[in-house]
């Protein structure tokens, strides 16, 4: 069974920068769409980032310019730089592997790293 296992969230002022982890429990991870999601309270779990194979980028509009999300092969790590961060950027992080259609590959989730955006 695959497990996610993030890590890096933390308090942060507006403006502040951190680097979200996530280390992921499949031997085929070099061939995954692997992705970073978000869910704040109250909200749905949304897409933010995520990465190809061939390390081919796409953002979600709120986040694309202060979010840069890259990835370790070897490592088997995805992870996500966060700059000028928001109050609205406070939720918890997930990674997943993804479809085409942005759904995630597999059903079960890691216990995701809490980012709160306060002063």
């Amino acid at each position: 069974q695959v497990q996610f296992v993030e890590s890096g969230g933390g308090l942060v002022q507006p403006g502040g920068s951190l680097r979200l982890s996530c280390t992921v429990s499949v031997s085929s991870f070099r061939l995954y769409r692997m992705g970073w999601y978000r869910q704040g309270i109250g909200e749905q779990r949304e897409l933010v980032a995520d990465i190809s194979p061939g390390g081919i980028t796409n953002y979600a509009d709120s986040v694309k310019g202060r979010f840069t999300i890259s990835r370790e092969i070897n490592k088997k790590t995805v992870y996500l730089q966060m700059n000028g961060l928001k109050p609205e950027d406070t939720a918890v992080y997930y990674c997943n592997a993804l479809q085409a259609s942005g759904s995630p590959v597999f059903g079960s989730w890691g216990q995701g790293t809490l980012v709160t955006v306060s002063s």
